[in-house]
């Protein structure tokens, strides 16, 4: 088994979390969707594609940090709050 390349991989969970990003956001118009996992999963979606950061990209590590952590952190919360249909 090769090991892939650490670029291989992150273009993997790139297309990964693009992917459960409109998986979330499908989830988000569907009335059958609790309204607290509506609520959280637009939160994320509005934190995800917005350009304004909790901590600003400039600030070395903190800034990419935040989205590294929080942006997954938030998918994945908000994927356990909408129930399987």
């Amino acid at each position: 088994m090769s090991r892939l390349s650490l670029t291989t991989r992150l273009r993997t969970l790139a297309r990964r979390l693009k992917a459960e990003l409109l998986a979330l956001s499908l989830a988000a118009r569907d009335p059958r969707t609790p309204w607290y996992a509506r609520a959280w999963a637009l939160l994320v979606l509005a934190y995800a594609l917005s350009p304004i950061d909790l901590i600003p990209d400039f600030i070395p590590v903190l800034g990419q940090l935040d989205d590294l952590l929080l942006v997954p952190a938030g998918l994945w919360l908000a994927l356990r709050l909408i129930p399987p249909l």
